[in-house]
């Protein structure tokens, strides 16, 4: 059996992307490890049916996180066989890169955003240059490789001329937890229940001006789930403007734990503002997550967002980010039954065909190649 080492830069415990890829990989019939690193703030890891290593670095953030991060890798690489190495993202790319080179074994590189127009790398030009040179040389030095939707991978072929798959980020059909109750889970039964979650609750992706809304919402409750650079502001400003009846925080949590929350919700958001090249043309898990579940989307005008929503008819627009807008756009959504109806019967019709068991064939045939 051939074995493929996984590699990814968090902490193994809620990235399904990376969870769904090692599953396909042990299903086209490889021994898989993937290996991540351990902060001192990740969840105890669940049980996988491959095997996991996650590193315990001196460094948790900045420059000398990510030197750590990618020495530690390749070395970690360099000591242990494999066949063939999967590369998350490109702060994984380069160990990933020279071990395969090194040991004449094949590499996959697979990328979950646009990552070199992040905002945290937009406005700091001289660390977003480095990342751009690393892209510059590897990325075309690939026969192929693989993205999150349409657009990224457009940006990629015309930019470095190489084959490159699209795999959406679809959840697990069957991965949807029993239905519960609101008392069950905490929740407020006199109010409209939202949520906005994921792992990368960041600046300026509409989370500020959503919990702005809150107040002017007094018979809704927002469920904040997830991490994220901007939750110390969030946390901030709901004590600030004495929102804690309105807002609640829900650390980040296995996935069927997370879903059991989001089920209960009238209204999920994507919010990312059209301020860089990988908002502009993100297709978020949370959108698959939302369908999924059955619950209506808010959204912002992003091409591959806006793409699914109107194709399948699954919610509403904000046509700006001020919470006034966002407030009168969720009073809006809840004003009208019959069509809260229609979207929960178009939801569930997207959900079976928006689903990892049907996206997975796709990724399972690239893999066939390396075998």
């Amino acid at each position: 059996m051939k074995r493929v080492i996984v590699s990814v830069i968090n902490d193994l415990v809620t990235d399904q992307r990376v969870n769904k890829s090692c599953l396909a990989l042990q299903e086209a019939g490889f021994e898989v490890l993937l290996v991540g690193r351990r902060q001192r703030k990740s969840p105890p890891m669940d049980v996988r049916p491959y095997a996991t290593r996650r590193m315990k670095l001196l460094f948790e953030k900045g420059p000398c996180f990510y030197a750590e991060f990618n020495i530690r890798l390749f070395f970690f690489l360099l000591f242990h066989k494999s066949d063939l190495l999967l590369s998350n993202d490109l702060d994984t790319i380069l160990p990933s890169y020279f071990i395969a080179r090194l040991k004449h074994v094949r590499m996959i590189f697979d990328s979950h955003e646009y990552f070199t127009e992040t905002p945290e790398l937009v406005h700091r030009p001289r660390v977003q240059r480095v990342w751009k040179r690393i892209e510059e040389h590897i990325v075309p030095k690939l026969d192929e490789m693989i993205t999150v939707n349409e657009s990224i991978a457009n940006l990629f072929r015309e930019k470095y001329h190489i084959k490159v798959h699209v795999i959406r980020n679809i959840p697990l059909r069957k991965a949807l937890p029993p239905r519960s109750d609101r008392q069950t889970m905490g929740l407020p039964a006199d109010k409209h229940v939202l949520v906005l979650q994921g792992s990368g609750i960041n600046i300026q992706r509409g989370a500020e001006e959503l919990v702005q809304a809150m107040a002017l919402l007094d018979d809704c409750y927002l469920m904040i789930i997830g991490g994220g650079d901007v939750l110390p502001v969030l946390k901030e400003m709901v004590t600030t403007m004495n929102l804690t009846e309105r807002v609640g925080f829900f650390p980040r949590m296995p996935y069927a734990k997370m879903m059991a929350y989001t089920q209960l919700a009238e209204f999920g958001f994507c919010l990312d503002k059209d301020t860089n090249l990988n908002y502009r043309f993100s297709l978020p898990n949370k959108l698959f997550d939302f369908i999924q579940a059955g619950v209506p989307v808010i959204s912002s005008h992003l091409p591959e967002i806006e793409r699914i929503i109107r194709q399948y008819d699954l919610g509403l627009f904000i046509e700006d980010h001020r919470p006034q807008t966002i407030a009168d756009t969720i009073r809006e959504g809840l004003s009208d039954a019959e069509r809260i109806m229609r979207w929960k019967h178009n939801l569930g019709l997207a959900a079976q065909e928006l689903c990892w068991e049907n996206e997975k064939e796709r990724l399972l045939s690239i893999y066939q190649h390396y075998e």
